[in-house]
Order: structure tokens, then sequence, then C-alpha cells
């Protein structure tokens, strides 16, 4: 279990002291609008009404016994600037910090934060990747590598792993294969495909679009 501080509770804030909460997490919201902190009190450990861009109301949350400070901000960037800011010059380990724009990272990581993160882009990407292949269920950014959820390529049906030398030929490599058997993580050579797998496909971003083109 970690202890998270996240500040801001509009929508990102939001689902994020959801899923933190699932996997049993401490969380202290905070947020200058009481409207919108309430949604969050039956998920959150304790929560605050106060302006974050003011440096007493910071010392007050003892921003040094966090894991991690989350800076959800997205309708007023000069505040969102300031308050990771003054997290990194009042201790806070890791400052995470949600950007609009490339220009708003650039300032958010000269200005102290240890990451950035850019939700609306992040989930148009996920989705348009997902809509444009065939038979593509889910897809995990990696930098320059992703991890796709697929379905086999027809050809591969009824073959194996070592017959389609599928690492030599096609540039990727399979992580898992799940199906009516169950979950099959890192599957042996001699495993023969199914037209019903669900493949979990890793390679870099170049071999996975060839790939994804032949589907």
């Amino acid at each position: 279990m970690k202890s998270f501080l996240i500040i801001g509770m509009g929508r990102f804030g939001h689902y994020l002291c959801q899923e933190l909460s699932k996997l049993g997490n401490e969380i202290l919201a905070v947020d200058e609008d009481e409207e919108r902190l309430a949604p969050c009190l039956p998920l959150v450990t304790s929560a605050k009404i106060g302006d974050c861009t003011k440096p007493e109301v910071l010392q007050e949350l003892g921003i040094g016994n966090f894991d991690r400070c989350f800076v959800c901000i997205g309708t007023n960037f000069q505040s969102s600037l300031e308050i990771t800011s003054l997290l990194k010059e009042m201790g806070a380990g890791y400052v995470v910090s949600r950007a609009s724009t490339d220009v708003q990272a650039k300032f958010l990581l000269r200005n102290g934060a240890d990451e950035v993160v850019y939700p609306e882009r992040d989930i148009a990407e996920k989705i348009a990747k997902k809509s444009s292949a065939n038979h593509v269920f889910d897809f995990v950014d990696l930098g320059d590598y992703g991890i796709y959820e697929a379905l086999p390529m027809k050809n591969w049906v009824g073959r194996s792993i070592k017959q389609l030398n599928v690492r030599v030929n096609y540039g990727v490599s399979i992580l898992g294969i799940r199906n009516s058997d169950g979950t099959m993580l890192m599957p042996g050579a001699d495993y023969c495909f199914r037209a019903e797998d669900h493949l979990l496909i890793l390679g870099s971003d170049t071999d996975l679009a060839k790939f994804l083109k032949k589907l």
C-alpha cells in the first residue's frame, strides 16, 4: 500500500482516485471547490478543501509523507505550474503533473515535475490504434515499443510458434495467449495457434505497424 496526494478533482482526478482506491492505497484528495471534492469522499482516506497555490495550504498536508503527488488540474495551467513548483520546493519525492500540450509539458518539467501525463491525448491515441487495425482489442504504449492484444493472422491458425518462426519473420514476440482454456504466459515454441486466441504481442512501433497491416 502506498500513500498518494491528488490535487484537482476534475474527471481525471476523480478517475485516478477510483483506480488507486481499488488497489487499496491511501489517498488525500484536495480541491478548492467543495462540490468537486464531494463525489470523491467515499474513495479517499481523507480530503481537504483548499487552494494549493498557497504555500501555507500545502505545508499543512505534509508533502514529504507521500509516495507520489499528482497535480490533476486541467483548466488552469498557471495554477498547475505553481503547484508543481511548490511541491518540489517543499520536498515532494515524485510529482506527476497533467498537461494538454507539449509546451505545457516542457514548462512543467522545467518547474519540477518528475513526470507529465496527457490523459486526453493518450486516450485518443489508444482509441485510434484500436480502431485503425482489424481484430485489435487493446493496446499498451511502451515508448518506442508497444503491446497489442489481437487475434492471430489467418495463416497462423493450426501452426506453431516454432513453425512460423514468429520472432524472426515478423519481428514480434508472443508474451501471452488467452482463450477458453484460460491464460498462458510465455507460451512454448510448440504451441499451435487457434482462431479464437487473443494474443499479447510485443514489438517495436515499426514492427507492430507492419504486423497489424497483415491482420
